[in-house]
């Protein structure tokens, strides 16, 4: 399964089906994402101790959303001086 990380730190994992991915989230949001739209997002029972969530690939409504989720996750793993580094994506406007 491929993954991708910053500093050592995983923030996204591609299952070998390709249908989704896990990014990082925090645990206190998660709950309220996947409720919100479970269309898009839910939690693997191995993953459900962990700060991840699962997100259904063809569910996004663009390339746009899928950037934003895989930016989000990467700043989550970065350490400050990569966020220092890259300001475009160290936090939202």
């Amino acid at each position: 399964m491929p993954t991708f990380r910053v500093a050592g730190k995983m923030f996204l994992t591609l299952p070998d089906d390709e249908t989704s991915m896990a990014v990082r989230c925090p645990k206190e949001e998660r709950g309220e994402l996947v409720l919100a739209e479970p269309e898009k997002f839910w939690v693997a029972d191995h993953e459900a101790s962990f700060a991840w969530v699962r997100v259904r690939l063809a569910a996004l409504d663009d390339a746009d959303e899928l950037r934003a989720i895989v930016v989000d996750s990467w700043r989550q793993a970065a350490p400050p001086r990569l966020l220092k580094d890259h300001p475009g994506l160290a936090s939202p406007a």
